[in-house]
């Protein structure tokens, strides 16, 4: 092999391989049935239908990989899913739903994992998104309040801080 042609193919190499800089957005679920019961309410639907415009093809997140919470074979826990279901099929992409609620182990993993040159969208339920923060390198994450269901945090690499929580701002769900 030509030295020059080595070394651009070596570089075209390594920097596929160290995409590491991908930024990750973490947003909660959609709104859920007052009465408790599984699934999306009519609000949670119309967060999924707009979260295909806030991050979809059109926006600035350059979203290439999501993971969303693993559901129950019962079909619970499927909200996470539900919520990112509308956004996966606008971009093409598969949700990736390997890991449990619990397992912050697992989601570092998936994200450490990633080679890919656009961003990391998680979707989980609130009250684990702190952890997984913390589990990805932040060693003071904010708590997701839970009356809000609008909220993206932004944490980029190397997952130390987020560094701007700002609402989806989805017309007639966000003030």
């Amino acid at each position: 092999m030509y030295p020059k042609l080595s070394i651009a193919v070596t570089l075209l190499t390594t920097a596929g391989l160290v995409s590491a800089d991908a930024t990750v957005y973490l947003i909660r679920h959609g709104e859920k049935p007052s009465n408790g019961s599984d699934g999306l309410s009519a609000e949670g639907f119309e967060r999924a239908q707009c979260l295909t415009h806030v991050f979809g093809p059109d926006s600035s997140y350059d979203i290439g990989y999501i993971i969303a919470e693993q559901p129950e074979s019962d079909g619970s826990r499927d909200r996470p899913y539900e919520t990112v279901y509308p956004l996966a099929e606008e971009l093409g992409l598969t949700i990736d739903t390997s890991c449990t609620k619990k397992d912050t182990k697992c989601v570092k993993k998936l994200v450490d994992d990633y080679t890919g040159s656009d961003n990391i969208l998680i979707c989980w339920e609130h009250g684990e998104l702190k952890k997984i923060v913390k589990k990805l390198g932040d060693d003071n994450p904010p708590t997701y309040p839970s009356d809000r269901f609008d909220l993206i945090w932004t944490d980029p690499s190397p997952y130390t801080n987020i560094t701007d929580i700002t609402s989806e701002d989805c017309p007639g769900l966000d003030s």
